[in-house]
């Protein structure tokens, strides 16, 4: 009977450390939205300079044509900074360290549950769809940066 707590409590143990790994997972998809919307930002910021400077100048020799077409390049820069704004804007709203689905919260509950009440330990289809997840988070990562 003792070797059967000592084994339960191993396993709920183990199951908060990967709760925990679960959520600084997260953290890390947050700290990562962050980083690319920050390096997003420095570019259109850049961009955005270069157009107001060729602007200037085409407003200092007053041609018109020079001028519609830095108006139009502005344009297109300032249409393109709304549209990875607003992304970003709807990517960040959903990474925050506390955004995982709620179908994986209740299937750590039940497993939770039967780790209490003295029945078996996670399943191996049950294991093999967790480091199916954690590999697919790995995979959009790594094809992020």
């Amino acid at each position: 009977m003792d070797g059967a707590r000592i084994y339960a409590k191993n396993a709920i143990r183990k199951c908060n450390e990967q709760m925990n790994y679960l959520k600084l997972s997260s953290r890390l998809d947050a700290v990562v939205a962050r980083l690319d919307t920050r390096a997003k930002m420095n570019t259109i910021s850049k961009s955005m300079g270069s157009i107001v400077k060729s602007l200037e100048s085409t407003l200092n020799t007053g041609n018109l044509q020079k001028m519609s077409e830095t108006m139009d390049s502005f344009e297109r820069q300032f249409v393109n900074m709304e549209v990875q704004a607003e992304f970003m804007e709807s990517s960040m709203a959903g990474s925050t360290s506390l955004s995982t689905p709620e179908g994986e919260i209740m299937g750590w509950k039940r497993r939770k549950g039967r780790l209490i009440a003295g029945h078996a330990v996670a399943t191996k289809t049950e294991e093999k769809v967790d480091e199916d997840d954690l590999s697919r988070r790995l995979a959009e990562l790594k094809a992020r940066g």
